[in-house]
């Protein structure tokens, strides 16, 4: 791993070469988004400033990185911070200078951008709680990070026609998404995954094709070779909006991609070693006789110890909470970050009188379930965007704090700026994606309303969609919303469940 860290550390003058050269006007947007997307970095809208994004292997923040990433806050005057539904970290308004430099300090922190856009394997993902969950089937997270080494090391070995996503789900809540992504660990209880691929989110979404059951944990990078493989020799080189692993079901259909997929699965166990150690890290930390209780505050399977959960509103938090968090978990043995891929934040392995510290200095996150919405950062600075998520979801929260509503009687909802699915909006129970209406003559900015959509192992759906709602009309909808669930005296899920038709009785009032 550390020679590939250095082949990564000599590529950064051409980054930075290349970056130059974008600022001066010298090279397009189009040129340098396919550039720099494979070091992680990308122009904002309006090409005067950069995000840099961080993988972070199974959304894991451990102490050491967290120091860097309050080091960097403070150091570059960084305003902007969004944990993404990838479980990772974004730093947004950078300038040149900070973008190079950051992705080189990254690098001596343990924390590779390489790869973290454009056509590679992006960051791999894992159940938040792996490792802490009560109730969980085992320990997804040695598997994931084993699986990050490993793509990280195809990153300049393999041209693929687009990005692939890999992912770990430790229980059938399924967070990750492991049943519909391009390649997806499903847990089960027999201590075996249940493998699935070529599914996704975003335009033309598809559930993913069941490859394998009984897979064990040893032999994941056997179908993550394979899966590269089946990619590679069936993926579209030539129409980029289709060079996704899902559109490989309609090429082949989804037997003649299990077969494909078998056939290669094949050939990599007769040619390649690829076993892995799937141990879990040693927790030595234990309890120390005090105890927590809270909203917030979660137990974990071992015993005496605690995770705290800290929403950000948008998944966006005050920056000067890293520095916060770092100085207060430095000294906590065994503590650190997960972050979830509903934009939540666990900070685990803590005994009582920690938890209790730490739900303290979270306290300015989300109140309620609600206000654990789901959103991309938005067109204000993503450059695809077609609508400020960001922006929407903040008047809808600013609205319904004024009513006072007991928890549960608003849903979760998700948010994305364009159809590209970064809020996961087509697996929310209530979902937005941005769009344009025109009315009486003139365009409004609005979102495609999503309903009923479902991750749950079992239960995955896609949202149906029901029409468009002007943005400025969705505070007033949510209100309404609010109102009609409280007058039943009870939660939304409850509502939806037995009175399905007043939703769409009360939403025909705001859509297109």
């Amino acid at each position: 791993m550390e020679n590939l860290l250095q082949e990564f550390r000599g590529e950064l003058a051409g980054f930075r070469e290349m970056t130059e050269k974008f600022y001066a006007g010298e090279v397009s947007t189009k040129e340098y988004k396919g550039f720099s997307g494979g070091f992680g970095s990308y122009a904002q809208k309006g090409g005067r400033a950069s995000m840099l994004r961080l993988r972070l292997p199974g959304g894991r923040v451990t102490k050491e990185k967290l120091r860097f990433i309050a080091d960097a806050i403070e150091e570059y005057g960084i305003d902007k911070v969004h944990f993404t539904t990838c479980q990772t970290v974004q730093f947004h308004n950078l300038s040149a200078k900070a973008a190079c430099e950051l992705m080189e300090k990254a690098l001596d922190a343990g924390i590779v951008t390489r790869g973290g856009g454009g056509d590679f394997p992006r960051n791999v993902m894992a159940s938040p709680l792996s490792g802490a969950e009560q109730g969980e089937y085992f320990d997804v997270l040695p598997m994931a990070e084993a699986v990050s080494d490993y793509l990280l090391g195809m990153i300049k070995a393999v041209k693929m026609p687009r990005k692939l996503k890999v992912c770990f789900s430790n229980s059938p809540a399924n967070e990750t998404h492991a049943t519909f992504r391009d390649l997806g660990f499903a847990a089960q209880a027999d201590g075996t995954f249940t493998v699935y691929s070529a599914g996704g989110l975003g335009k033309n979404p598809r559930m993913g094709v069941k490859i394998a059951e009984h897979v064990e944990p040893s032999d994941v990078l056997y179908y993550v070779k394979a899966m590269v493989d089946t990619f590679v020799a069936y993926g579209d080189y030539e129409n980029r909006g289709r060079a996704r692993t899902r559109y490989m079901q309609d090429k082949l259909g989804a037997e003649g991609y299990r077969a494909a997929f078998l056939e290669k699965l094949a050939q990599v166990k007769a040619e390649e070693n690829l076993k892995i150690n799937t141990e879990p890290e040693t927790l030595k930390k234990t309890e120390d006789g005090t105890e927590a209780s809270g909203k917030r505050i979660i137990p974990q399977k071992q015993e005496g110890l605690y995770a705290v959960a800290w929403h950000p509103l948008g998944g966006v938090p005050a920056v000067t909470k890293f520095g916060e968090l770092y100085g207060l978990l430095k000294d906590m043995k065994d503590a650190e970050l997960r972050i979830g891929p509903d934009e939540t934040v666990y900070v685990v392995n803590l005994n009582g009188s920690e938890a209790v510290k730490v739900e303290a200095a979270t306290e300015d996150g989300a109140q309620n379930l609600f206000e654990t919405s789901v959103s991309c950062i938005g067109s204000s600075i993503c450059q695809i965007g077609l609508r400020d998520s960001q922006g929407a979801l903040a008047a809808v929260i600013e609205e319904v704090r004024k009513h006072g509503f007991a928890d549960g009687v608003l849903p979760r909802i998700h948010i994305s700026g364009c159809s590209s699915s970064c809020g996961t909006h087509q697996i929310g129970t209530l979902g937005f994606h941005g769009g344009v209406k025109r009315v009486d003559g003139v365009v409004e900015p609005a979102f495609t309303f999503h309903v009923n959509g479902s991750d749950s192992e079992g239960e995955e759906r896609f949202g149906e969609e029901w029409g468009m709602m002007l943005q400025k009309d969705m505070p007033a909808f949510f209100v309404e919303m609010g109102k009609a669930v409280e007058a039943e005296d009870m939660t939304f899920d409850e509502w939806f469940s037995a009175y399905p038709e007043r939703l769409r009785e009360l939403a025909g009032k705001y859509l297109y």
